[in-house]
């Protein structure tokens, strides 16, 4: 690259910066906070809808509104998707075809013909997964009898006996206990029409499974026969039990968790027990989830988690990155809010760590029963770079109580320490999502991040570290557990190591800048296709975004390259930024649980370029300074 061309990408990274940076100031809330949307897909408003039916509480408008949005998403081959142009998912196409139904839409229309037609091709009702097939009984469209069971008997195991709940991952935890208490009640509402045209009549042809898949079958044809004349004593007690360890983790929002699974499903087995839709946490709950719908033009949608702590973390630290004064208003307001959302009560990752102090963040304005390690990692990097009253203390019990939440292997996981019980995952009821919590090169590299400024000589850092190198993949690149896919976690890891201490001339480091370099698409971005979570052909292979570019970039930056992939990286993003100054990012590239459920972070497509483009423009400033 010529200097003139050098000297014009420099030019036009800085102008595509300013811009941005005045973008983000914009979405900045009075109270001090950031928050984009959170884009799932249709399952959440198919199942709100089913939720009001089975409550009786479903109005003309919000059925209308939904309704429309769920037509808009569907495509020209009649199917639903997981992902923007990810392929066809039958369970989602057949939750969207019945809320429609619900809708007024008569199957004979075309577009209930066109998603008909697919979801007959994919095995129909009886193909479609355990939680689809769940919803579909609560309306006597699927026999509970021919689903998995999952006693509410299992409230009595204790934490160290297999299976405990305390095995589950926290977001897997709340959403089984109470769908429990819904199975054991097998209730049955009738919708005004059946799906009958939704079957195919076959028995779908699963994979024979081995080892633990079988036992757990054996188990299953058990807890069947147990199911039809369970312990009248010990039933109630359990019941007893569950619903009582539901409503104490009720958040204030009025969610559980914050999160919609654990939410509906808390809402129905509480409504089960005998909890009238009057009753205050019933009321908090359904009223709630009007702060987690949003309506416009193209009709009604339900976020299924909301950021705003992660999104305030991450905006702050482009700010900085960016060259904003770390006294600017915004930036202490900001800190303001962030210190006010501390978390200082001891919930359910001290099951595991029972003598650990809290401290820490969650991902959402409200809840206070699962700060996460991630977050809090994000925000100790955040107000570490700012002087304002408080922060010094907040930043101590969030590093100690980071510290404290590593497993046992030196890696970290998001919400518990050693949450990494595979037996879990062999149950029939999990066919779908992530229900174990176990440590990931993501969230390890930002909390080795963090440690690496505020406790360098720590033994958590140390174990940290070797936790990462073990973890590199034999390509060079690491997994990304909560972004898409390896270049969201090379992207972490790579500034993660540097900052440890590192060499950017490590092997370790060399192998991953190698692999950038060689996935760098021919336009200069890079992006990374969420089928890479299934078929490892996709591995580094999609059409480029501004936040995956922006994650390359960042670690090149941080492994010190000068080099042309690091050029034409800067020129993508500046060639791409709308006049606005953001970026278009139609997407998926947040990851809920690999292969099953993807995320479009809103802000995603901003504050990690403008990091990108700080980080680049400032390249020469020693990072402490950064």
């Amino acid at each position: 690259m010529t200097t003139l061309e050098t000297r014009n990408v420099l030019t036009g990274a800085e102008h595509a910066l300013q811009s941005a940076c005045g973008h983000l100031l914009g979405l900045r809330s009075p109270e001090g906070w950031w928050k984009g949307e959170l884009q799932t897909n249709v399952t959440m408003d198919a199942e709100d809808l089913l939720l009001r039916q089975f409550l009786g509480i479903r109005t003309e408008r919000d059925t209308a509104e939904a309704g429309r949005w769920i037509r808009s998403q569907q495509r020209a081959d009649g199917t639903w998707a997981n992902f923007h142009e990810g392929p066809a998912d039958l369970s989602t196409t057949v939750e969207a075809y019945a809320a429609l139904r619900l809708a007024g839409d008569p199957p004979d229309a075309a577009h209930m013909r066109a998603a008909r037609g697919p979801i007959l091709d994919m095995g129909g009702i009886e193909a479609s997964r355990v939680f689809t097939r769940i919803w579909l009984a609560l309306f006597g469209e699927w026999p509970w009898r021919r689903l998995p069971v999952m006693p509410p008997e299992l409230m009595f195991l204790p934490p160290w006996f297999p299976l405990n709940i305390y095995d589950w991952a926290c977001w897997a935890r709340q959403t089984i206990v109470p769908l429990t208490v819904v199975t054991a009640c097998r209730p049955v509402r009738r919708l005004p029409f059946d799906l009958a045209e939704l079957r195919t009549g076959r028995e779908p042809r699963r994979a024979a499974g081995g080892g633990w898949e079988r036992a757990f079958g054996v188990l299953d044809r058990a807890l069947h026969r147990y199911e039809r004349r369970p312990s009248p004593i010990l039933r109630r007690a359990a019941l007893r039990r569950a619903i009582n360890w539901i409503a104490a983790r009720q958040e204030a929002d009025g969610s559980w968790g914050g999160i919609q699974p654990p939410w509906v499903y808390s809402v129905i087995a509480l409504h089960l027990a005998g909890y009238r839709l009057d009753h205050p946490v019933l009321t908090k709950a359904i009223k709630g989830l009007d702060r987690f719908t949003i309506r416009d033009e193209n009709g009604r949608r339900l976020e299924a988690c909301q950021s705003p702590v992660w999104d305030t973390a991450l905006a702050v630290n482009a700010l900085l990155d960016a060259g904003t004064p770390a006294d600017h208003p915004v930036l202490t307001g900001a800190a303001a809010w962030l210190l006010r959302e501390e978390i200082t009560t001891t919930a359910d990752w001290a099951v595991r760590r029972p003598g650990l102090a809290p401290g820490g963040w969650a991902f959402e304005f409200d809840n206070d029963g699962y700060p996460d390690i991630d977050d809090t990692a994000e925000v100790i990097l955040a107000l570490r770079r700012l002087d304002v009253p408080g922060v010094r203390p907040a930043i101590e019990r969030g590093v100690r109580w980071m510290s404290g939440m590593a497993s046992s292997d030196g890696g970290f996981g998001a919400f518990d320490a050693d949450n990494d019980r595979v037996l879990c995952t062999k149950l029939p009821f999990c066919d779908f999502g992530a229900v174990i919590d176990p440590p990931s090169a993501d969230v390890t590299a930002h909390v080795v991040e963090a440690l690496a400024k505020e406790r360098p000589h720590s033994p958590e850092l140390r174990r940290g570290v070797v936790w990462l190198l073990r973890a590199q993949e034999r390509d060079g690149s690491w997994f990304g557990r909560w972004g898409a896919n390896h270049v969201y976690g090379t992207g972490a890891v790579v500034p993660a190591l540097v900052a440890a201490g590192v060499d950017p001339g490590h092997s370790s480091v060399r192998n991953a800048v190698a692999w950038l370099e060689r996935h760098q698409n021919d336009d200069g971005g890079w992006g990374e296709d969420l089928r890479s979570y299934r078929d490892p052909a996709w591995i580094g292979r999609g059409a480029s975004t501004p936040s995956q570019t922006a994650w390359a970039l960042l670690a090149l930056l941080a492994a010190g390259e000068r080099s042309p992939a690091v050029e034409n990286g800067v020129r993508w993003l500046v060639e791409h930024q709308r006049p606005d100054g953001t970026w278009d990012e139609p997407y998926f590239t947040g990851t809920g649980f690999p292969g099953d459920f993807y995320i479009n972070y809103h802000l995603y497509r901003l504050v990690f370029p403008i990091s990108a483009l700080g980080r680049y423009l400032r390249r020469d400033t020693p990072p402490d300074v950064r």
